[in-house]
């Protein structure tokens, strides 16, 4: 067994000496290791999967969406009310790999009621889960000593006057019931895997991920083969960095003269306040510290209706 690690210099300390950091380490095992994935370990050149049934289900619907987040219910949603305005009949089925509908949307968000208004303008009498009206908005610079207040004008993105504070997750649940009641069939639990195509390179539907495989790869004694499902049109909406997505970018030069995509990533909290410090309605955004000045970043901050904060610190990521 043979160890190792990667150094780099990344500045001088004193009397000129260069200070190394240490990377990464790795160590390499007398033992080829198994690629578990049939992308990269095809299964037609696995000996352990000789004799396994390898044909799908197949189903044929109108529209597949793959992801049942906001924008997966809303397009379910308006598909099935222009089916119904035409008098047209449309099968309209929903992906999600939750095991419950909103179960991976985990954010807080201020929402904007005109498109919602549109979309469902009853949802007051629908039970909605929008309880908190912006009431105040707040800015700030942070130093590590101080809080230095920043103006926010009518027209700029931290004037949520007119917005709702929602927990994304309860909106997305109950978007989910407002489709199911449409007709909508959703099927949370499932992961779309595999985009299928058509002999002229079109998108044909979406395979559903099989079940039943060991951690080395192997078929289980309880592995079953997904399910194909081919349709007529085919939304992706599983979030800005899908898998299925960055197959799709590849295939048909989808990023080709735009600018990179940029992301961010945040670490949500929940925190139980002190009622006389809680201002239900108000949200407060941040800059600056504890980040860099050359880390794009911040902060924000929401009042929810229960004598609670969600406290969602943020911060640039760079993927490669």
């Amino acid at each position: 067994m043979v160890h190792g690690f990667v150094l780099r210099a990344f500045n001088r300390g004193q009397n000129g000496c260069l200070v190394f950091k240490r990377l990464y380490s790795w160590t390499e095992q007398s033992f080829p290791k198994i690629t578990t994935h049939y992308t990269v370990h095809p299964r037609e050149k696995d000996p352990r999967w000789e004799g396994v049934d390898m044909e799908r289900a197949v189903d044929e619907v109108d529209v597949v969406i793959v992801g049942g987040g906001p924008a997966g219910m809303s397009a379910a949603i308006r598909l099935k009310q222009l089916a119904a305005l035409h008098e047209k009949e449309m099968r309209i089925c929903v992906v999600e790999k939750a095991a419950e509908i909103g179960g991976h949307t985990l954010s807080g968000a201020c929402l904007e009621l005109g498109p919602l208004n549109e979309l469902i303008p009853d949802w007051k009498e629908r039970g909605a889960p929008l309880h908190t009206p912006v009431t105040e908005d707040k800015f700030a610079l942070l130093t590590e000593n101080y809080r230095i207040p920043l103006p926010i004008l009518p027209g700029m993105p931290m004037h949520n006057h007119g917005n709702m504070i929602v927990r994304l997750g309860h909106f997305v649940q109950w978007l989910g019931s407002q489709a199911e009641e449409l007709g909508v069939e959703i099927h949370p639990g499932i992961a779309a895997s595999e985009i299928l195509y058509h002999e002229d390179g079109s998108v044909k539907g979406i395979a559903t991920n099989d079940v039943g495989i060991a951690k080395d790869g192997s078929p289980k004694d309880t592995f079953a083969r997904g399910m194909e499902l081919h349709a007529k049109c085919t939304i992706f909406a599983e979030g800005c960095h899908g898998h299925l997505a960055k197959m799709l970018y590849k295939k048909f030069n989808l990023r080709t003269e735009c600018e990179p995509q940029t992301y961010a990533i945040g670490l949500k909290e929940l925190w139980e306040i002190d009622p006389a410090k809680h201002h239900p309605g108000r949200i407060e955004h941040t800059v600056g510290w504890p980040l860099e000045r050359t880390t794009y970043g911040g902060s924000f901050l929401y009042h929810v209706t229960d004598e609670r904060y969600e406290v969602v610190p943020t911060c640039g990521i760079y993927l490669a």
